[in-house]
C-alpha cells in the first residue's frame, strides 16, 4: 500500500522509472511519447546530459546556502543570463522554486510597489476569466477559472475578472480580427474605470493561455492595447509566462511576438525543464529601486528562492536554449505540428478550433463543429481523451471546462522542442485513436 497522497484517489498511475529523449518508460518498460512534456516542462526531453552534470557538479560544490545570509554564483549567473535575453526594461530576478510562488511573489510585489511610492490606495488586481496563474491563494485568487477557484471560494481575495481574448468564440462575423482585439482589450480600460484608476494597482493575464483554455494566443494588436491603457492610467502589467515562456512558443519570452513589456514577467517550467524546481520573477529597474530607496526590504520569500542547484540547472537549461537554437527549433517544429494537425483534425467533426504558437498548441473539441456547440460536460471527454492517449502510449494534457470552467473540452500539447518529425506524426496518429474513442 502506497503511502504517497496522490492527485486523484481513485486513480492508481503506473511508477516512472527512466526518461530519454521525448520518452518516458513505466517500470513495465511501456513508453510514452511525452506529447505535452509533463504540464508544458520538459523542454529540453529528458536525460540531458549536460544539465545533468551541471546540477551534480554544483551539489558538489555547494547544495545550500539560504539567501536570508548569502548569495551564489549560479543565482548570480542565472540572473545576468536572464537579464541579457529579457524583454526592455526588465532588470531585476526574484529567482523561486515554481510558477505559483512567481505568480504570488509577483502579486505581493506590485501591491508593495504602491505603498513604498507612497500610493497604498492602490490594492485591486484585474486578471481575465478562464485564466490560470497557480494555486496558492494569491494566485488562485488571480485566475479566472471557475471550477479551480469553486470550493475555495471564501477564501480568495477580491479579485475582479474580464473576459479572455477569445477569437474562436467571441470574435464577431463582422470584425477583423485586429478590430476584435482592441474591443476585447477595451474591456480592461472598461474595469479600471469602473473600480477607479487609483485603486488598480496591476492587471495580471497570460500571453497564451495554458491549461485553461489550451494555447489560447490573443488577436493581433490586443496586448499593445493592454499595455497602452496600463500605462495611461499607472497600473503595473504583470505578465505570467509560467507556462508559454522560456521558448516554448517559438521566442524565450512569450511576450516578444506582441511587441511589448511587462513591468513585471514570471517564469518557471521551462526554466528548469524538470531538472530541479524553479521559477523566477522579473520586474524592471524602477519597480527595483522604488524598494531599494524606501523601506530597502521585500516583504516575501521563502526557503529554498535562489537554490543554488536549482540556479545551476537554470542556467544550464536557458544556455541549452540559446546556444544549441532550440527556441527557433520550438518555432520550426510547432509549425510542422501545426501542419499535421490541420491535415488531421482541419476538418475533422469533432475539432472546432486549431491554434497555439511554437510548440505550444491546443485542439478544442466541441459536439458540433457547425455551431461550436461544446459536449456535455457529464460525458467527460476531457478525462475519456487522456486515457485513451495514455493507453495508446502518449502523454498529453486534456481539460474540461474551456468555455467557462465548466462547458468545453480541449486537448493542450507541448512536446519537448527536441521533438522529430517521427515522433510528430506518432503524436498526431495516436492523438486521433484517443480523440475518436472519446468521442
Amino acid at each position: 500500500m502506497s503511502h504517497i497522497f496522490p492527485r486523484h484517489s481513485r486513480q492508481s498511475p503506473p511508477v516512472a522509472v527512466r526518461g530519454e529523449g521525448c520518452y518516458l518508460y513505466d517500470a513495465s518498460g511501456k513508453a510514452y511519447l511525452d506529447g505535452s512534456g509533463g504540464a508544458a516542462v520538459s523542454c529540453l526531453g529528458h536525460g540531458d546530459r549536460t544539465v545533468i552534470d551541471a546540477v551534480k557538479s554544483q551539489l558538489d560544490a555547494l547544495a545550500f546556502a539560504h539567501t536570508g545570509f548569502f548569495t551564489s554564483e549560479p543565482a548570480e549567473a542565472l540572473a545576468d543570463l536572464l537579464i541579457a535575453h529579457a524583454p526592455e526594461g526588465l532588470d531585476r530576478v526574484y529567482l523561486v522554486s515554481g510558477g505559483s510562488e512567481a505568480t504570488e511573489a509577483a502579486i505581493k510585489l506590485a501591491r508593495q510597489y504602491f505603498v513604498e511610492i507612497g500610493q497604498p490606495q492602490r490594492g485591486k488586481l484585474i486578471a481575465r476569466q478562464q485564466s490560470y496563474h497557480g494555486n496558492t491563494i494569491g494566485a488562485l485568487s488571480a485566475g479566472g477559472n471557475a471550477w479551480r477557484r469553486a470550493q475555495f471560494g471564501p477564501l480568495l481575495l477580491d479579485v475582479s475578472h474580464i473576459a479572455p481574448c477569445y477569437p474562436y468564440r467571441l470574435q464577431r462575423d463582422d470584425e477583423s480580427p485586429e478590430d476584435y482585439g482592441l474591443r476585447a482589450a477595451q474591456a480592461l480600460e472598461d474595469e479600471i474605470l469602473a473600480q477607479g484608476p487609483e485603486t488598480v494597482m496591476a492587471f495580471m493575464a497570460e500571453p497564451v493561455v495554458g491549461a485553461t483554455a489550451g494555447a489560447l494566443a490573443p488577436a493581433p494588436g490586443y496586448f499593445r492595447r493592454i499595455r497602452e491603457i496600463c500605462d495611461r492610467y499607472g497600473v503595473l502589467l504583470i505578465l505570467d509566462e509560467v507556462m508559454c515562456g522560456m521558448g516554448r512558443t517559438g521566442t524565450l519570452f512569450a511576450c516578444e511576438q506582441d511587441g511589448i513589456a511587462p513591468d513585471i514577467a514570471c517564469i518557471a517550467k521551462g526554466l528548469g525543464a524538470g531538472y530541479q524546481p524553479l521559477g523566477a520573477m522579473l520586474c524592471t529597474g524602477a519597480i527595483y529601486d522604488a524598494i531599494r530607496d524606501g523601506s530597502g526590504f521585500f516583504q516575501h520569500g521563502h526557503t529554498y528562492v535562489g537554490h543554488p542547484a536549482a540556479a545551476a540547472a537554470g542556467h544550464a537549461v536557458v544556455s541549452a536554449l540559446l546556444d544549441r537554437g532550440l527556441v527557433a527549433r520550438s518555432a520550426a517544429q510547432g509549425e510542422a505540428l501545426a501542419d499535421r494537425l490541420e491535415a488531421r483534425f482541419g476538418q475533422h467533426p469533432h475539432v472546432g478550433d486549431l491554434r497555439g504558437r511554437g510548440l505550444f498548441r491546443g485542439v478544442e473539441l466541441v459536439a458540433d463543429r457547425e455551431t461550436k456547440a461544446p459536449f456535455d460536460p457529464a460525458r467527460g471527454v476531457a478525462p475519456k481523451v487522456k486515457k485513451a492517449a495514455f493507453e495508446a502510449g502518449l502523454i498529453c494534457y486534456p481539460m474540461q471546462g474551456t468555455i467557462d470552467g465548466r462547458q468545453g473540452d480541449h486537448v493542450l500539447l507541448a512536446p519537448p522542442f527536441i521533438v522529430e518529425d517521427a515522433q510528430l506524426d506518432e503524436l498526431v496518429d495516436k492523438l486521433a485513436v484517443a480523440i475518436d474513442a472519446a468521442t
